[in-house]
């Protein structure tokens, strides 16, 4: 399995940034038939009104048709994600500054919920909803021990900086509420953070899976479905939605 560096990521990012004209404002991404149509990126696309600050992203089939199956606990329970990774700071949503790359992730895990402060199914019980479709922000770094080289940092909550809505999981992991829209073939979230256009970023269909002990890396990204550029090199940029 192909795995990624961060370290070439960043240094290709930069010099993207660097040469404004040549940057893709959307991504598009060929069809491929031997992918899963629900995570098989036709699209990506980032917009910003200034205030607020839209991820779109196309799929080939339906949109969050497929979930994981469940493990019964917490140790080895799977995750499948859209993630839209990023060139924002993660101390822009109050993470360490530096501190990886953050990704904005809609997920859906049955075995766990790690969004105690929303009901996400409105049964009056805001912690046996995991399964449904949710949002997080995430910091990515480098783990050559997971399958895809990936995984969500490892944190000592307390002690680094976290944001307020963070569950508490020894991961660099937030939750802040932000209800996707899986409709039909498309993947949507809208954000409350302004000032991003220019920012690059790029579309990825993931599974994750938690560590079967309890040690680190807790949460990996053990597998990649589909890439909107093909090499996480983010070309995509975040483009002002009123001109």
């Amino acid at each position: 399995m192909k795995k990624f560096s961060l370290k070439k990521l960043i240094t290709s990012v930069l010099m993207m940034l660097s040469m404004d004209s040549l940057l893709a404002h959307e991504i598009t991404s060929a069809q491929e038939e031997d992918k899963t149509a629900a995570f098989d990126i036709t699209l990506g696309q980032v917009t910003t009104d200034s205030r607020l600050t839209t991820f779109i992203m196309e799929l080939a089939g339906i949109a969050g048709s497929v979930k994981p199956e469940s493990v019964g606990q917490l140790k080895g329970a799977k995750v499948e994600s859209y993630v839209w990774p990023t060139s924002l700071d993660p101390s822009v949503v109050g993470f360490e500054k530096d501190s990886g790359t953050l990704a904005l992730a809609i997920t859906a895990h049955p075995d766990f919920d790690d969004t105690p402060l929303f009901d996400e199914n409105n049964d009056g019980d805001p912690a046996n909803d995991g399964s449904e479709w949710h949002s997080h922000w995430v910091v990515l770094v480098e783990d050559q021990t997971c399958g895809a080289g990936l995984k969500v940092r490892d944190v000592s909550p307390g002690a680094d900086l976290l944001p307020k809505t963070a569950p508490g999981l020894p991961i660099a992991l937030d939750s802040p509420g932000m209800s996707p829209t899986l409709d039909q073939n498309t993947a949507r979230i809208v954000v409350p953070i302004g000032n991003t256009e220019g920012e690059a970023f790029d579309a990825v269909t993931a599974e994750l899976q938690v560590h079967h002990q309890a040690k680190t890396p807790l949460l990996c990204v053990t597998q990649v479905h589909d890439i909107a550029s093909k090499d996480m090199s983010l070309p995509g940029r975040i483009v002002n939605s009123e001109n």
